[in-house]
């Protein structure tokens, strides 16, 4: 994580159980918890298929690219995103400002329980992450902007996966 976050071991697994119960409740089929740098903090359910670095990266510069596009139209960030393809969606929110939660479900469940489920799921993560930065001394939450290092691995990750 970009400040070498050291998560708690009861902290970890209230938000493996957090993750769970969102899992559970909205029958979703992988969510997984990723940092604003594009590494994997945690995940629940099946992530068999996915190429989870991949993915944790190209969801950061996602949620990087998007930020800007919010910015030229006058909006300070867009918090949640959704992309529907054929048989899977991906929904994505930001948590605490330095975490995104993505969810990715099918068509045994719909958009609006996952939206909703994930937002009281956020605010419970925001409440872990809170504790999390008191314990180590830190009182406020401040959102970083992406650095030189995060865009040459997003970039290099792109890379890869087009071959170039």
């Amino acid at each position: 994580m970009q400040e070498g976050l050291n998560i708690f071991e009861e902290d970890f697994w209230a938000i493996t159980e957090a993750l769970n119960r969102l899992l559970q409740g909205t029958n979703a089929r992988t969510i997984l918890l990723i940092d604003k740098a594009g590494q994997l903090i945690t995940s629940a359910g099946d992530t068999s298929s996915i190429d989870v670095s991949s993915f944790a990266t190209l969801s950061a510069a996602d949620f990087a690219a998007t930020s800007q596009l919010a910015a030229l139209i006058g909006e300070k960030e867009f918090s949640t995103l959704f992309h529907q393809g054929e048989k899977e969606n991906l929904y994505v929110c930001l948590v605490a400002n330095r975490v995104i939660l993505a969810v990715i479900f099918d068509q045994r469940t719909t958009l609006g329980l996952v939206r909703v489920k994930a937002k009281n799921t956020a605010q419970e993560l925001e409440k872990i992450f809170e504790d999390i930065f008191k314990k180590l001394g830190r009182n406020q939450i401040t959102q970083k902007p992406f650095d030189l290092d995060f865009t040459k691995a997003a970039e290099d990750e792109l890379d890869k996966l087009f071959g170039f």
